[in-house]
């Protein structure tokens, strides 16, 4: 017997009336109780498990080489769909996978670093688009989110909030991962629910941030379980992977030495047959054409093979490390009595990623500042690849691989980009086990499909807040029908002004640049005019009968111009219904676009230590203007070391420290090279000011990845102590990993002068950023008292 099978034991639903009986004294009185919200018994729990990165042949049960054998084992007792598509590009596939709503409608046209202030653009979901989060847990689920997220606009990352777009703001009780778009595995910059920590061990000490991920997870679900068995919950499961930096411990990678020699096109042979053998592709498709951005292999000199293989060796390797983990997660689920009962889909949320440039990179923030990779350099880090100290990413010639049987790639709207792998697997919910289902689905039928199977109704408000129509329709009936019609008979897609859209077997492609680099018109970020749009539209677009030609390899738009019109007419429609307008296809000059700020207009910046690490969209602006950086410290007797202020990691940043009673500033550009100025005295014991000033003196070339040239100078207590000429500095973004910190270095180390985390032995009272362009003005013979010290240490 429960407290619930007492006669006298009441309970009301909230917002009703009081059913007990209240009077004088307890003795003529009957108590009820607020029920608490329980879920109904037997309800599935439910698990999504999103990798980033992840192309349509990169997964063993799509065909590939690599090692999956724990996401194999769910599709092989669960079901494989074939023509899952998401939206080209991370943040607006996961917002569709949360919301049921395409990306437009949930303002993520892109990821909220590029946000523009238009209804589509501006990365701030709509509340009136509910998470399935906030769903389930008001129909009694626990709610949980782990891993990455970059679902919270940029500039709202801070410890300032606000917090409503947090993980914990939209409907997860819980969440441990990270709010950004990528970050470092063995160094992640690393949030527990509202909170910054640290990890919980180096890498050193075998640290690795997707099996602290797993381990979490797994603590968050039995925290609940061993106290209320019943309650089922809702997991999030967002991997770093596999997403660059390739990250991965060097046994891992060292399982695939000489799989890939063969190169990219040997690769995308072997597994087009596979596809072909598995019924992945049906028997009369065609493999597409070999990109025209990607190299002949055969023409590649020897290192260059040898390199381009070791990144594809470390990238299988982080896709089998990860799968084995996923594993782990599995295997504990099973071990708790859990796994029938949960419904699982695992995803990824675009095609495989071609950040890495022709040649592949050792720094992916090399990419996001516009500098080419340097073949030389990089075949220095061959035998480190994978390691804390590279933040690499493999060429783009295994980017068109990984995508195989499809053309192009993440970022793009050709099935490259958005075909991606995905896998249903409930075994007390789905009769039928291994079984392929071909039916077009997209990532915002995942929430209307979870809500069928539950047999939940979309909710009309959450939390007072008028909910918005679903926009994904259910594909629930397909799990035990593998002849059913899909629902979904129509889809549009845009990224970065590369249009598309899919209508009952047909698609129809306007690229943009073009259908790839070598055949554009223009560079890739280069702005759509109203007069390019039209002529785009007379002429851009291509025609596909995917149903006849899954891989987009026969282009009907001159021998079918009625259909061809009919669908472009079609995707205006759409777009006008989804907030797609304006079409934008700019990339870096997004990044500099002004948004929102909690206290404008500011010129000075006050920081303080012991703070959490302020992350790079809301931290002072320095690049490619004069500013100032002064830190008002206490020096012990004996004297003191370590970082004043820092930002960045060792992909490039800068920091401010004391080093050998020396005050330094080290401008490390994008991981390449170190602009180093050292003072020419020592800092003295007691109250200092140790100032740092950069005093712009030419215009950056941001196309070639050069921030402006300037005069970098060190002063102690306002007396001029060191200077040197920086020829460039890092024009655009200043780490992909790590934000602003006051006292040490988080993460791993910005200047190899020294070992993170470095923290300051003596006493910061404050940092003071100036962006006013007000500097410290020297007398010449200031000027030339420094110079002969100068000299004399040459």
């Amino acid at each position: 017997m429960t407290i619930r099978d007492i006669p006298s034991f009441k309970e009301y639903k909230s917002g009703t009336q009081f059913n007990g009986t209240i009077g004088r004294t307890i003795e003529e009185s009957k108590a009820a109780w607020p029920a608490p919200v329980r879920s109904r018994k037997g309800m599935p729990n439910v698990l999504f498990i999103v990798l980033d990165d992840t192309g349509f042949g990169q997964l063993g049960c799509y065909g590939s080489p690599i090692n999956t054998p724990n996401i194999d084992k769910l599709a092989r007792n669960g079901l494989l769909y074939s023509n899952m598509h998401t939206t080209g590009l991370c943040s607006p596939s996961r917002s569709s996978i949360l919301t049921g709503r395409n990306h437009h409608s949930n303002a993520m046209a892109c990821i909220t670093e590029v946000s523009t202030g238009y209804p589509g653009y501006n990365g701030n979901i709509p509340f009136e688009n509910g998470f399935l989060s906030e769903i389930l847990l008001a129909q009694g689920y626990n709610t949980y989110a782990i891993g990455k997220y970059h679902l919270t606009p940029a500039e709202q990352i801070s410890a300032a909030g606000p917090y409503d777009r947090w993980p914990l703001g939209r409907g997860f009780e819980r969440y441990y991962g990270f709010l950004s778009g990528d970050t470092s595995q063995y160094y992640p910059d690393l949030t527990y629910d509202n909170h910054q920590i640290d990890p919980p061990r180096t890498p050193e000490q075998g640290y690795h941030l997707t099996a602290d991920l797993v381990d979490k997870a797994s603590s968050f679900i039995v925290d609940s379980k061993q106290l209320a068995p019943d309650k089922p919950f809702f997991l999030y499961f967002c991997t770093g992977a596999m997403h660059a930096p390739h990250h991965v411990p060097k046994e891992w990678a060292d399982r695939y030495r000489g799989v890939f020699d063969g190169g990219w096109d040997t690769y995308r042979a072997k597994v087009f047959a596979k596809q072909k053998e598995l019924g992945i592709i049906p028997a009369h498709a065609v493999l597409s054409r070999h990109d025209p951005d990607v190299q002949d292999w055969n023409q590649l000199s020897a290192p260059e093979r040898q390199l381009f293989a070791r990144m594809m060796e470390v990238y299988a390797g982080f896709l089998e490390h990860t799968d084995h983990y996923i594993g782990q997660l599995i295997d504990f689920l099973a071990r708790i009595g859990e796994l029938d009962n949960t419904l699982i889909m695992l995803i990824s949320d675009n095609g495989a990623s071609a950040e890495g440039g022709p040649n592949g990179s050792v720094n992916e923030n090399k990419f996001f500042n516009n500098v080419e990779d340097n073949l030389e350099e990089n075949l220095k880090a061959l035998d480190e690849l994978g390691g804390p100290k590279y933040f690499n990413h493999y060429p783009w010639g295994w980017t068109f691989a990984g995508n195989t049987p499809f053309r192009r790639w993440k970022r793009e709207t050709y099935r490259g980009g958005t075909c991606d792998p995905f896998i249903v697997h409930w075994p007390k919910g789905i009769k039928t086990k291994g079984e392929i289902r071909p039916q077009f689905a997209h990532a915002i039928d995942m929430v209307p499909t979870v809500l069928e199977a539950l047999g939940v109704e979309p909710p009309t408000s959450i939390r007072g807040v008028t909910q918005s129509a679903i926009e994904g329709v259910s594909f629930f009936h397909t799990f035990d029908n593998g002849n059913a019609r899909t629902n979904h008979e129509t889809q549009y897609f845009e990224m970065f002004g590369h249009r598309s859209i899919y209508h009952q077997g047909w698609r129809a492609v306007c690229p943009w640049p073009g259908p790839s680099f070598a055949e554009s018109p223009a560079s890739f970020g280069t702005p759509i005019t109203m007069e390019r749009l039209q002529e785009l539209d007379a002429k851009g677009w291509e025609l596909y009968n995917i149903e006849e030609d899954p891989t987009e390899t026969v282009n009907l738009a001159e021998t079918n111009r009625s259909q061809l019109i009919e669908m472009i007419t079609l995707w205006y429609v759409e777009a006008g219904k989804y907030n797609v307008f304006p079409v934008d296809s700019r990339i870096t000059t997004r990044l500099a676009e002004k948004r929102p700020e909690l206290s404008p207009n500011r010129l000075t910046f006050n920081y303080y230590p012991d703070t959490q690490c302020i992350p790079e969209n809301v931290a002072v602006k320095l690049l490619n203007r004069s500013h100032s950086l002064t830190a008002d410290v206490e020096i012990p007797a004996g004297g003191a070391e370590g970082i004043l202020v820092c930002h960045g990691s060792s992909s490039g940043g800068y920091s401010l420290f004391v080093r050998d009673q020396k005050l330094h500033y080290i401008h490390n550009y994008v991981g390449a090279q170190e602009f180093h100025v050292e003072s020419n005295r020592t800092v003295p014991e007691g109250h200092s000011t140790l100032r740092f000033e950069f005093e712009s003196t030419g215009k950056p070339d941001i196309a070639k990845g050069r921030g402006a040239p300037g005069l970098a100078q060190l002063y102690i207590n306002d007396e001029l102590v060191g200077q040197t000429n920086l020829p460039f500095t890092v024009p655009l973004i200043i780490g992909v990993s790590r934000g602003m910190a006051i006292g040490w270095n988080p993460g791993s180390s910005i200047s190899k002068q020294y070992q993170a985390p470095f923290a300051f032995t003596g006493r910061i009272h404050q940092v003071t950023a100036d962006v006013s362009g007000r500097l410290l003005k020297d007398t010449e013979e200031e000027m030339a008292a420094f110079a002969r010290v100068a000299m004399a240490r040459q």
